[in-house]
C-alpha cells in the first residue's frame, strides 16, 4: 500500500499563491507517476498536473497551463504544486495520486492510490 498526505491548502485572495505538497510513503514501485487532481462542489474530480518520478516529463490541464508547476523532491518522496495567479475558479479540494505503472494519465481510472485532499479556496 502507498500512504499519501497532502499539505499547503488554504484561504488566498485571487492573483494569490499557494504551494500544495504531497509526501508518500509505505510500498514504492520502480516507475510511476504522482498527479495532482481537483474536486469542485458538484463538480466531477479533475485532472490537474502529473509528473514521472524518473525523467522530468510533466503534463498540466490547460486551464492552470503557465500558473501552476509541478515539481518533485526524490529524497523525500514529495511532490509539490506551486499555484501562481489562483482564481476563483481554481477553489477546490486537491487531491495528490499515484500510477504505479507510471504512464502520465489525465484520467481519474489511471491513478491507484490517493490521498485524503487538502483544500484550497481562492476568494474574489
Amino acid at each position: 500500500q502507498v500512504q499519501l498526505v497532502e499539505s499547503g491548502g488554504g484561504l488566498v485572495q485571487a492573483g494569490g499563491s499557494l504551494r500544495l505538497s504531497c509526501a508518500a510513503s509505505g510500498r514504492t514501485f520502480s516507475t510511476y507517476t504522482m498527479g495532482w487532481f481537483r474536486q469542485a462542489p458538484g463538480k466531477e474530480r479533475e485532472f490537474v498536473a502529473a509528473i514521472r518520478w524518473s525523467g522530468r516529463s510533466t503534463l498540466y490541464a490547460d486551464s492552470v497551463k503557465g500558473r501552476f508547476t509541478i515539481s518533485k523532491d526524490p529524497a523525500k518522496n514529495t511532490v509539490f504544486l506551486q499555484m501562481n495567479t489562483l482564481k476563483p475558479e481554481d477553489t477546490a479540494v486537491y487531491f495528490c495520486a499515484v500510477d504505479r505503472w507510471g504512464s502520465i494519465s489525465t484520467r481519474v481510472v489511471g491513478y491507484d492510490y490517493w490521498g485524503q485532499g487538502t483544500q484550497v479556496t481562492v476568494s474574489s
